[in-house]
């Protein structure tokens, strides 16, 4: 955890496209420029394409502090955005997650496809298991979330979660909400 001067670093898992919707890219743009404005680090899969870069770029360009982590075969298809303050390529994608989850204290989720719900679903599952008590938020960004927090309220309906699941994220629907709960529950 961080000691009350120093830097709150914040993963961000999403989409490496850029997706349907512009508001997707919008939201993302408007994450890098909030974090950076905020003074949190991003910690990010280091990729420099769909949202994923969108969100490095605006840190950027406003000048905040970026940690990229990315597999060595993810390099080329992913753009491996070498301009950031640290970047650190991995073995594989468990690593990746590994060193993401462990240099964040706070972890958010945009709008993202199969990688992104497997990389919540991961710190979720722990969180439930009581291996970490980072705060999780998804940034339900025109809705995208939706039938997500649906499935998860029919899992614990149907006996599969208990109740105490819902707890342990909270889903929020601007960026404005979501640096104003971090900066608020300061890990």
């Amino acid at each position: 955890m961080n000691t009350p001067h120093s830097v709150i670093s914040v993963c961000v898992y999403c989409g490496s496209r850029p997706g349907a919707d512009p508001a997707y890219m919008a939201a993302a743009t408007e994450l890098g420029k909030a974090l950076a404005q905020n003074k949190f680090r991003l910690v990010f899969g280091a990729g420099d394409i769909g949202l994923m870069g969108a969100v490095a770029r605006a840190c950027q360009d406003a000048g905040g502090e970026t940690f990229g982590v990315i597999p060595i075969h993810l390099m080329e298809l992913e753009v491996g955005k070498r301009d950031v303050s640290s970047f650190v390529v991995t073995e594989n994608m468990h690593e990746r997650k590994k060193v993401m989850y462990m240099n964040a204290d706070v972890i958010v989720t945009l709008p993202g496809g199969a990688g992104s719900l497997d990389e919540f679903f991961e710190v979720l599952t722990w969180k439930q298991l009581g291996l970490h008590e980072k705060p999780i938020y998804l940034l339900n960004v025109a809705g995208y979330w939706d039938p997500l927090v649906t499935l998860i309220d029919h899992q614990i309906e149907q006996g599969f979660a208990d109740a105490s699941l819902r707890k342990f994220f909270e889903v929020v629907a601007t960026v404005d909400e979501l640096t104003a709960s971090i900066t608020q529950n300061e890990p």
